[in-house]
């Protein structure tokens, strides 16, 4: 098998500071579902699970294309996201709408092309 002939995809780390609407699930839900707009990617459904009160959130758009997932921790505006798309959408272009969205004072983005299949 030739290896790095096909890639199943591009993987968006982003790691944002001081972001805002950390702990709120439908402002989360919102932010998810335009980041896939962007990406021209199919929501199938969104999962967020909060922890006690105001606690941080864990979640993920399930997409047709891959996924869309975010972990945070409000005590510390912190967040990390992923986002994996597979076929012809873009993860990148989801990039400017979750840093609109989220308001970062900081934050880190790493970008990988998957697999090499």
């Amino acid at each position: 098998m030739m290896q790095g002939a096909y890639s199943p995809g591009t993987h968006v780390i982003l790691d944002f500071w001081d972001a805002v609407g950390l702990a709120d699930f439908s402002f989360i839900a919102s932010a998810m579902r335009d980041a896939a707009r962007a990406c021209s990617a199919t929501v199938l459904d969104i999962r967020l699970h909060q922890f006690g009160g105001e606690g941080g959130v864990t979640g993920v758009a399930l997409l047709a294309e891959s996924h869309i997932s975010i972990h945070t921790w409000p005590e510390m505006g912190y967040a990390a996201l992923d986002v994996f798309m597979c076929g012809a959408c873009d993860a990148q272009k989801a990039i400017e709408p979750l840093t609109h969205a989220f308001k970062p004072a900081r934050h880190n983005i790493t970008i990988l092309t998957r697999g090499d299949v």
